[in-house]
């Protein structure tokens, strides 16, 4: 018995209609092309792959920038990709939205002062439990599941940040008397042991870090996660302090995105108010980074799928990278 294949009767074929075989060409011409560019994007990320090899890479992944599971997994994919081309990663993380969550959930009130959240005995056993916890653990499991090894770990193990209180001051608009404002548990890093991270360097090994400290005595501190990544980058001369954020990077008043930024250009910025707000310590932290033995500083938008490769790998880049 013969199979009959109707490709279209004659009046389709006049009118300029695509047969099924030529729709499989088209198909596979498109696939073709497909490959090409993904070759082509291989051939450029090639000179970067062996610049970095052995290079450290201390990453901040914030809380807001984790968005939904999709966003985890793609991060999570691109800090196995830098572990296997021979990269050191180092993550980071916050997570400033999912402590507020279960602060409300638990009835316990929480104020913030300059961006910086009051953090009293009851809050610090929270921030400790969400940080050093769920979202800690969340991460390790996101990674390990992309074909990785992560070890979740927090300031507080092993002494890898000490750390003291942080004061900080306020003038009195009345009196213009400066008064110190009182932010509770809320610490800075004074001192970074590399050793313990050192461990992990020549292993398949990709640390995660929640961004707890240990006072002088025994004291918990919340730490802000920018601040931890930019000093755990210096301690270890970390080539490279990448923070993924909400926001793609500085911009100028216009909303066009500036690709590069020295510090001089950086401090100028601030001082004259085109960078502003939540942007101003993420720079800071930046720049102190710099001064003290990190290569490069970027700041990325973290919602976007695959911005590590981008950025990395790519001449073009992809958020703001300061030098």
């Amino acid at each position: 018995m013969t199979n009959i294949i109707n490709f279209g009767d004659k009046k389709k074929e006049k009118e300029g209609s695509i047969t099924p075989i030529e729709n499989i060409s088209l198909q596979k011409e498109k696939n073709r092309q497909e490959w090409a560019r993904k070759a082509e994007i291989l051939c450029e990320a090639l000179p970067y792959m062996r610049k970095f090899t052995g290079e450290t890479f201390v990453i901040k992944f914030g809380g807001s920038a984790m968005g939904g599971d999709n966003n985890l997994k793609n991060f999570a994919k691109n800090v196995v990709l830098l572990k296997q081309v021979g990269i050191n990663p180092i993550v980071i993380h916050g997570g400033g939205p999912q402590i507020g969550q279960m602060l409300t959930k638990l009835n316990i009130k929480s104020s913030f002062i300059d961006g910086l959240r009051v953090t009293d005995a009851d809050t610090v056993d929270v921030v400790e439990m969400v940080l050093a916890g769920s979202i800690n653990k969340m991460i390790v499991k996101e990674i390990n599941a992309a074909a990785g090894k992560a070890i979740g770990i927090c300031g507080k193990d092993g002494n890898l940040i000490r750390a003291k209180k942080l004061t900080r001051t306020k003038k009195d608009p009345d009196s213009n008397i400066e008064k110190i404002l009182n932010l509770g548990f809320v610490g800075e890093p004074y001192a970074i042991d590399p050793e313990v991270l050192n461990i992990f360097e020549d292993t398949d090994i990709i640390p995660v870090i929640a961004p707890i400290g240990i006072g002088d005595n025994g004291e918990t501190f919340n730490i802000n996660a920018d601040t931890a990544a930019g000093a755990i980058a210096s301690a270890l001369n970390a080539s490279k302090l990448i923070i993924l954020s909400d926001v793609d990077g500085v911009m100028l008043p216009n909303g066009e995105l500036i690709s590069h930024l020295n510090i001089a250009t950086a401090r100028q910025m601030i001082h004259d108010g085109v960078i502003t707000g939540g942007m101003i310590p993420k720079i800071e932290t930046c720049i102190s980074a710099l001064e003290n033995n990190v290569g490069y500083a970027h700041i990325l938008n973290g919602a976007v799928d695959n911005i590590l490769l981008m950025e990395i790998f790519t001449e073009s880049g992809a958020g703001t990278m300061i030098l």
